[in-house]
């Protein structure tokens, strides 16, 4: 096995399930296709860790004879095995970390190298679907690297669709998923589209105390959404002027804009949370409903 510290990542979680399964081979085909190596990671959660015997525990980790320890090796060694045989050129390390899911996959995280996590949204697996969906929302709230989370049975296949979808709001959250989604775009020669959402607020917007009166004018609340959407690429279409970018200023909630641009795409792009105000159009709130929702990767950015 190759030094760890040398060679950049892409992480994923396997817990046997069908939705693992997709996220195995979805990463092993992004470490191949971006020249990185890949981490296979398998969690057993320790009981206890914070009785009595705490300490010890997290010392010797999970007992070696536990079933579902031997579950879990059993399943990394077929996982590595398996990717193998389909990419024998890729570097393949596997993990078992005895903690839950999430924190499991934020240790490997936060070592020299790992580059991008990977997901499934759901499990059935044998190991009690260690990496199901509220793992993903957790990682996606926690994690340090871009998070990428694929639905149970993924449409997304390399090279069919070329097209990449990120939300812009202007917030800072907003700027890096941008700038991740540019960078994605520019690896794959892939098309961007960017979308940048805006609604009518005349119903609700007597609820928000005094307003301007401009803030009631459609034309002017789509105008300072374009001048978001235009301020918040200009200088990464100046960085990347390989790709093609397909600006969208779009009369719908955020969610709804993005569901339909990224149908088909090859990959969503949302930041993690944005912030108050006409800028805060993709949320926390935002973000979940995309991952629950997309057909296809999506991936969240910090």
């Amino acid at each position: 096995m190759s030094d760890m510290a040398e060679v950049r990542r892409v992480i994923v979680g396997v817990d046997g399930s069908d939705s693992s399964r997709y996220a195995l081979e979805w990463s092993a085909q992004e470490a191949r296709f971006l020249g990185m190596g890949l981490h296979i990671v398998a969690a057993v959660e320790v009981p206890d860790v914070d009785g009595p015997f705490a300490e010890l525990l997290r010392s010797r980790g999970a007992a070696t004879d536990s079933p579902r320890v031997k579950d879990a090796e059993a399943l990394l060694a077929y996982a590595r095995d398996w990717i193998l045989r389909l990419y024998p050129e890729l570097d393949v390390a596997t993990r078992l970390v005895s903690r839950p899911a999430a924190d499991a996959l934020l240790e490997v995280a936060d070592e020299p190298g790992s580059a991008l996590v990977v997901v499934g949204s759901r499990g059935r697996g044998s190991l009690a679907a260690a990496f199901g969906g509220s793992v993903s929302v957790e990682l996606a709230a926690r994690s340090p690297l871009p998070v990428v989370v694929l639905p149970n049975k993924h449409e997304a296949v390399r090279g069919a669709r070329g097209r990449i979808v990120v939300g812009v709001d202007g917030s800072d959250k907003g700027r890096r998923a941008a700038e991740f989604a540019f960078a994605q775009a520019a690896e794959r020669g892939a098309e961007l589209v960017a979308v940048c959402a805006w609604q009518p607020i005349t119903a609700f917007a007597m609820t928000m105390g005094p307003v301007p009166a401009e803030i009631f004018d459609d034309d002017a609340v789509a105008g300072s959404a374009r001048e978001t959407l235009s301020n918040g690429i200009v200088d990464l279409r100046e960085r990347y002027p390989q790709v093609a970018v397909d600006a969208r200023v779009v009369r719908a909630h955020p969610v709804v804009a993005l569901l339909e641009a990224a149908t088909p795409a090859d990959l969503v792009v949302v930041g993690s949370r944005g912030r108050g105000g006409f800028a805060g159009l993709l949320l926390g709130s935002v973000s979940q409903s995309v991952l629950h929702g997309a057909h296809g990767p999506v991936a969240v950015v910090h």
